[in-house]
């Protein structure tokens, strides 16, 4: 076992463990006794629901990453890989094709082991909690419609990907980058109007007179907006929600049809209001900034250690290949990214304050944003007292009763 198998082999492991540690201290901060910020929204019942759910979650959690660490260890140690590369070599001399070949299989073997772990979450996880509203038909044509899109997608990407990164040379990281941030701009273009409804319908909202107090709104503060849809959530699940994509022309607000059902028109403003925020606090574009910049890094690593016989020897390879690499690395890569997704998580929770800030401060209405966070946190179940250091690890958004806590400090009277 050579210092490239020892590192991967050692941040899998570390992984697994810091996953294991912040679940233990999670489960153990779990507080029986309802917050008195809560007492309003939660029953003794739905707030034990909560707690059940945190818990069987996290059962869930830990066992599903238990059997992906152990199959990719298996598979390692097997030789699986070599095994796989030797198969496909049988049958092409072209790396893109190998390549595809490769990629394609070890992506399916992955979808068929980890199938049986997405019916029982989707199925007797989320329906014992009475999430689940999907259809044994909605759930496969999910699935294909997913996989369809990642061959139509993805294989064009991987090929052009391949073909940059052994043909340009020296400077194959900075096409093979550029490549990539071209890709990702189109995708933001395109998504909201080709890729999204392809999995769910959105409808023009029909309220009038929730459209008009949101399109009120959104001229106030000078935020152009054509349309708000109302996505049919409620097809998968019962959980509500709310969100923004795309840019110019195609951007979308979106909110659930289960979100709409909950909410009075005031909190729904709120909601929306934070979403705004996000835009205009130009939170997408700095996290699309610092994604470009991301995988600028990654690809300039990369450039060092394609092609480093030891990457290789260490997963027991007998031939060398672009392909093959980019996998490797990509383990090989998981400790910096291990780091980066912390931060990453610190910026996302600040957005987050941020945008809660604007939305309030702009409705003049804090305690609109405080009732619908609090009627969101129990409509899904959300954990009222998370560990810290699960929060540090794994919350893109403040827990809610901090982001309750900052809204409470806004003064309303203080606007104009």
């Amino acid at each position: 076992m050579n210092i490239y198998a020892i590192i991967i082999l050692s941040t899998l492991v570390l992984g697994f463990l810091l996953d294991l540690i912040s679940d233990k201290l999670n489960i153990s901060a779990l507080d029986p006794e309802l917050p008195e910020e809560f007492k309003d929204v939660y029953s003794d019942e739905s707030y034990s629901k909560s707690q059940t759910y945190t818990k069987v979650r996290t059962k869930f959690g830990l066992i599903t990453s238990t059997v992906s660490l152990a199959e990719i260890l298996i598979f390692w140690f097997v030789g699986g890989f070599n095994y796989l590369d030797q198969y496909v070599r049988q049958y092409t001399e072209s790396e893109i094709t190998a390549g595809l070949m490769f990629v394609g299989i070890l992506i399916l073997f992955n979808s068929i082991l980890s199938l049986p772990f997405s019916i029982y979450s989707t199925f007797v996880v989320e329906e014992k909690l009475g999430f689940n509203k999907t259809t044994g038909k909605t759930f496969i044509t999910d699935k294909l419609k997913a996989a369809g899109l990642s061959v139509m997608i993805g294989g064009p990407l991987l090929a052009g990907i391949i073909y940059i990164l052994s043909t340009a040379g020296a400077n194959a990281w900075l096409y093979g980058w550029a490549a990539l941030t071209g890709f990702s701009l189109i995708l933001q273009f395109i998504a909201p109007t080709w890729i999204m409804p392809l999995f769910n319908k959105f409808t023009p909202l029909e309220d009038a007179e929730l459209r008009n107090s949101i399109m009120t709104y959104a001229k106030y503060v000078d935020f152009s907006l054509k349309n708000v849809y109302v996505i049919d959530g409620s097809k998968r699940s019962s959980k509500s929600n709310a969100f923004f994509t795309g840019f110019g022309k195609n951007k979308r607000i979106a909110l659930y049809d289960t979100l709409i059902e909950k909410h009075t028109n005031k909190e729904l403003l709120g909601i929306l209001a934070h979403e705004i925020g996000h835009y205009k606090k130009k939170h997408i574009i700095k996290n699309m900034f610092v994604g470009f910049v991301h995988s600028g890094v990654l690809f300039y690593l990369l450039s060092f250690f394609l092609n480093k016989p030891e990457l290789f020897e260490a997963f027991y390879m007998e031939e060398t290949s672009i392909y093959a690499g980019l996998i490797f690395f990509g383990l090989l890569y998981t400790p910096v990214e291990m780091i980066i997704s912390v931060f990453m998580s610190h910026s996302s929770r600040k957005n987050e304050y941020e945008a809660d800030w604007f939305a309030a401060e702009t409705t003049n209405a804090p305690d609109e944003m405080i009732n619908a966070l609090k009627k969101l946190s129990e409509h899904n179940l959300s954990n009222l007292t998370p560990h810290p250091f699960y929060v540090f690890i794994n919350y893109s958004h403040p827990p809610v009763l901090q982001r309750i806590t900052a809204l409470r400090k806004f003064e309303p009277s203080a606007q104009e």
